[in-house]
């Protein structure tokens, strides 16, 4: 796991909590507010996962390449 997808899920739990704080609170911005940050944290998340992905798949020609 990468720096990407772990600022990812973070924000994204943070995203979660915000939405039920506004629930409880009966707070539609909190609770809109949570949406927005839990969208950007999986949007980041998967940003990290498909870089991981490339990563991975360069590392794997390179030692193809070295044999």
């Amino acid at each position: 796991m990468n720096r990407d997808e772990l600022k990812g899920k973070a924000q994204a739990l943070k995203g979660i909590i915000k939405q039920k704080a506004g629930e409880l609170t009966n707070d539609p911005d909190l609770h809109d507010s949570g949406v927005a940050d839990e969208a950007a944290g999986n949007a980041r998340d998967a940003f990290g996962h498909a870089k991981r992905a490339v990563g991975e798949a360069v590392e794997a020609i390179g030692k193809t390449i070295r044999k």
